[in-house]
Parts: structure tokens; C-alpha cells; sequence
């Protein structure tokens, strides 16, 4: 089983449209799969078709101990994947863990709890959706990760904001988690047309090298109008080079995955 955290503070680059299409595609190559929905905005869980305003428990009741994982866990039907949504109760966690021990460890504890009698857990992926920001909920994931994923435009300020996250990686590998790694950085929202992306993205590669995914998800109208209809791309167009650009990366991340075994 592979923790995959994907995570960016920098908002609109891809995390959660990333989150709900790469579930769809390892469910699509038969891979049993749980997306953790850990942004307050909800919308992994609005993407998967779930109705996150009447959400009787949520992630939020996982990390403050009052709802075990399992029992908030819902079937996206669309998708193909298990998710564990969340809505704007998941704000108020940040305030409610700041005197609690162990605070960072909640969701790694939660995602344990998950082991079946011969302790396996039952998926091949968890992904986890975190939230734009550097915040303890954040650390809550890459406590319980084995990998980290980092969506990503190629633009100039995307670099500056790389750096931040990649300082915080290290410092919780660390003190909380030690084999956590980066697993890849992904291109997303890639015009190919434009110049300043071109050379953002060499720079990367030049820096990262084989950290850098080979797939690059284009910018696609697709893309941007499945969650309207709380469906990932696959469900809403198959045919679409949206659709087709995360089938690669699902690819990738299982070969990928088959070599960290």
C-alpha cells in the first residue's frame, strides 16, 4: 500500500482536480483505492459526487477522535473509489488539536486503525488531498505519508513556493517522519504554446531530474467541467487529452509504486 499526500500551498495549481482524476484512473486499472479529502473547501468530496453539505461526519470528526476512519469512509459510484469527504467543520481542527498530544500523528493513527484481521489495510493507494496552506493538517499528512506528490504550474512564482514546501519536507522528515520522500512534481495546466512554461519546466528538470513526472496534464475544458457535474474526467469525457494525461500518470505512479516495493 502506498500514502500518496499531494500537496501544494499555493492554491489553483491542480491538487484537487489531480486528487479525484488519479483516483478514478488506478480504479480504472482495477486498484483498490481511498481518497482522504483534506481540504475544509470540500471540493475532492463535491468532485466525487458526494453532497458535502449534509455530511453527517466527516474527516473532521477522524482527527478530533470522534468518528473512527471507517466509519466516515463513503463509495464514490462514479468514481470507482472509497473517499473520506470533508466540509468546512475541517476548519475548525486546526484550533481544537493545538493542546492535543500527538496532534501531528491523528491521521497516520486513523489510517492504521484501517488494518483488517491479518493487519492489511484494504487499498493499493490512499491519497491524501491537502489543504493550500502549511498547516498542521498538512503535517497531519505527510506524517502519515510514504510519498509526496507536488502539482504544479510552471510559472515563475511556483519556483519560490516550491522551495517553502520542500524546506517543510525535510523538516518533517526530521522530527515525524523519516521515510518520507518526494515522489514526483507534476506539470499541471501546461501550455505547451507557452514560452515562459517551456523554460520553467526545463529548470525542473534540470533541478529534479527523474523527480519530475514524464506525464504533463495539458490545460483541458474537460477537465474544468467534470466537477460540475461531480464526476472525474473519466466518467465525463474518456476520450478527452485530460482524461488520457492522468491514465499515464495513474500508469506511472503503479510502476512507480512497484519499485518502492
Amino acid at each position: 500500500m502506498k500514502i500518496l499526500a499531494i500537496t501544494n500551498q499555493k492554491g489553483g495549481v491542480g491538487k484537487t482536480t489531480t486528487c479525484v482524476n488519479l483516483a478514478a484512473s488506478l480504479a480504472h486499472f482495477h486498484k483498490r483505492v481511498l481518497l482522504i479529502d483534506l481540504d475544509p473547501q470540500g471540493n475532492a468530496s463535491t468532485g466525487s459526487g458526494i453532497d458535502k453539505a449534509h455530511l453527517k461526519h466527516s474527516i473532521y470528526h477522524v482527527l478530533i477522535g470522534e468518528k473512527s476512519l471507517k466509519e466516515v469512509i463513503q463509495h464514490s459510484e462514479k468514481g470507482g473509489f472509497d473517499i473520506a469527504p470533508a466540509n468546512r467543520d475541517l476548519a475548525g481542527a486546526e484550533v481544537e488539536l493545538v493542546n492535543e498530544l500527538a496532534r501531528e500523528n491523528r491521521l497516520k493513527v486513523a489510517i492504521a486503525k484501517l488494518a483488517n484481521a491479518d493487519g492489511q489495510i484494504p487499498y493499493d493507494f490512499v491519497l491524501l488531498d491537502c489543504p493550500p496552506a502549511l498547516n498542521l493538517v498538512t503535517v497531519n499528512a505527510l506524517t502519515a505519508s510514504s510519498a509526496v506528490m507536488i502539482p504544479m504550474q510552471c510559472e515563475y512564482y511556483a519556483l519560490e513556493g516550491l522551495s517553502d514546501l520542500v524546506n517543510t519536507i525535510k523538516k518533517v522528515r526530521a522530527r515525524l517522519n523519516p521515510t518520507l520522500e518526494i515522489e514526483g512534481l507534476l506539470r499541471t495546466l501546461f501550455d505547451n504554446r507557452n514560452m515562459l512554461a517551456q523554460q520553467v519546466s526545463a529548470q525542473l528538470i534540470s533541478h529534479f531530474g527523474d523527480k519530475v513526472y514524464k506525464t504533463i496534464i495539458p490545460r483541458n475544458v474537460r477537465l474544468a467541467e467534470a466537477p460540475s457535474y461531480g464526476v472525474s474526467v473519466l466518467s465525463y469525457d474518456k476520450s478527452s487529452k485530460g482524461a488520457v494525461a492522468y491514465l499515464e500518470l495513474a500508469k506511472e505512479v503503479m510502476r512507480s509504486g512497484k519499485k518502492h516495493d
